[in-house]
């Protein structure tokens, strides 16, 4: 745990001291915190990017891909010379050159049922940056079983959505809440459907927002809440929902 800045951290996080919401108090809260990331993607490398220069003490990761020229126009950490190489080898090089106060803990794994119950322990706040239903109703079954907060983000074409979750509230709806049954991956199918970009940065800096934001415990959040963004015609859109009759999160 640090107690204490020193003055390169000082005048690292200066610009986000300075701010009334944050101060040294605040600083000091995202230097101790835990952040596990699921997906090092177009959603997640905006998120491991800006979490890392905020502080952000612990970052996990877990990804077991490798990186195709494909990646390059969204997945903002990666270059040409990193083709064929795995994402989290590439992202715990790169964001140790970005700030070596980080610590990173990589998972070159596919999450499932077995590994992600012993994984998700360690963590404060979990965020998802996949590209698949699965992953996500795992996310937020496992968060709810261990009173997590969730931050999901999904992406397709010039579209985005972005849910919190703050399971330590008994009245928080979840993700199944929402999409009651579980929809198709080809919503989120990057190869079939498209996504522009700039789409997937915005979607993921604004998750990486939330996730500070839950840190230092200010301002609104979207718990209970889906934000929805059309990048194509501006229209932002915040939804309230509500649990569900018999859904998982009624036995929390």
């Amino acid at each position: 745990m640090i107690n204490n800045l020193n003055k390169n951290q000082i005048e690292r996080y200066s610009r986000q001291i300075i701010l009334k919401n944050v101060g040294i108090i605040g600083q000091k809260k995202i230097n101790n915190s835990k952040v596990l990331i699921i997906g090092a993607g177009g959603l997640g490398c905006p998120i491991i990017d800006y979490l890392s220069r905020a502080g952000v003490g612990t970052i996990g990761i877990a990804d077991f891909d490798k990186i195709n020229l494909s990646n390059i126009h969204r997945q903002s950490l990666f270059d040409s010379k990193d083709i064929g190489k795995y994402k989290v080898d590439i992202i715990k090089k790169k964001i140790k050159s970005i700030n070596s106060f980080i610590k990173i803990k990589t998972y070159k794994k596919k999450i499932t049922e077995k590994n992600l119950n012993f994984i998700i322990k360690s963590f404060d706040i979990i965020v998802d940056g996949s590209d698949n239903f699965k992953t996500k109703f795992l996310l937020n079954k496992y968060s709810i079983k261990y009173k997590k907060i969730l931050i999901v983000g999904a992406i397709s074409k010039f579209d985005g959505h972005v849910f919190t979750f703050d399971f330590k509230d008994n009245k928080t709806p979840c993700l199944k809440c929402f999409y009651q049954s579980e929809p198709s991956d080809e919503i989120l199918n990057c190869e079939a459907e498209g996504i522009m970009g700039p789409v997937a940065g915005i979607i993921g800096n604004i998750q990486a927002n939330e996730i500070l934001k839950k840190i230092l415990k200010i301002g609104k959040d979207l718990n209970k809440n889906i934000l929805i963004i059309n990048l194509l015609t501006l229209n932002f859109r915040k939804v309230t929902f509500k649990k569900r009759k018999n859904c998982l999160c009624k036995k929390k």
